[in-house]
C-alpha cells in the first residue's frame, strides 16, 4: 500500500486511470449520446441493449485500473480532485441516457411513472456490477455479458403498462 501511494505521487495509479479514461470514455460517451438519434425509432429496450452491453465491456476495461486509486485516503482524495477537475464524473454518463429516456417518455414509449435519471443510473449500475462480478469472481459466476445486458434492460421495466 505504501508503494502505491509513493508511486502515485510521481504520476502512478491515478494518472494511469485518468489516461485510460481519456482513451476509453469518449467511445463510451459516444454510444450514450448516439441514443438521441434513436428517439422514436425501434423498441426502447432494443435501443438500450447495445448500450448495456457496451457498458459492461467499458467497465470491464476501466475498473481494474480504478482500484489502485482507492488504496489510501490520500490517493482517493487526489483521484476525486482529478475527476472533479477533468469533469469525468458520473453525470457525464447519466445525462445522455436520462435525456434519451425522457425523450422517449414524452413520446409515450417509456412509462409515465419512470424516473429517467434514476433509470439511467440503474442501467449504468447494472453494467458496473456485472463487470465487477465477472472481474472478481469470474465469467462463469453469472450470466454472459449478452444475457446480463438483456436482464439489466428488461428489469428496468421502462415500457408503459397497457391495461
Amino acid at each position: 500500500m505504501a508503494r502505491s501511494v509513493r508511486e502515485d505521487r510521481t504520476g502512478g495509479s491515478v494518472d494511469r486511470f485518468l489516461a485510460l479514461l481519456q482513451d476509453r470514455l469518449p467511445f463510451w460517451l459516444s454510444i450514450l449520446h448516439d441514443l438521441s438519434h434513436r428517439v422514436g425509432k425501434g423498441r426502447v429496450a432494443d435501443n438500450l441493449l447495445p448500450v448495456a452491453r457496451a457498458g459492461i465491456d467499458y467497465y470491464m476495461e476501466v475498473q481494474g485500473a480504478a482500484l489502485p486509486a482507492f488504496t489510501s485516503p490520500d490517493v482517493t482524495v487526489r483521484f476525486r480532485a482529478a475527476v472533479r477537475d477533468t469533469g469525468l464524473g458520473p453525470s457525464t454518463e447519466v445525462a445522455p441516457l436520462a435525456a434519451y429516456l425522457a425523450a422517449e417518455q414524452r413520446l409515450g414509449r417509456v412509462g409515465p411513472e419512470v424516473d429517467p435519471e434514476a433509470s439511467a443510473r440503474l442501467l449504468i449500475a447494472g453494467c458496473f456490477h456485472h463487470a465487477y462480478i465477472e472481474m472478481f469472481v469470474g465469467a462463469d459466476a453469472g450470466p454472459s455479458r449478452a444475457a446480463g445486458a438483456v436482464e439489466i434492460v428488461r428489469e428496468l421495466r421502462l415500457e408503459p403498462v397497457h391495461a
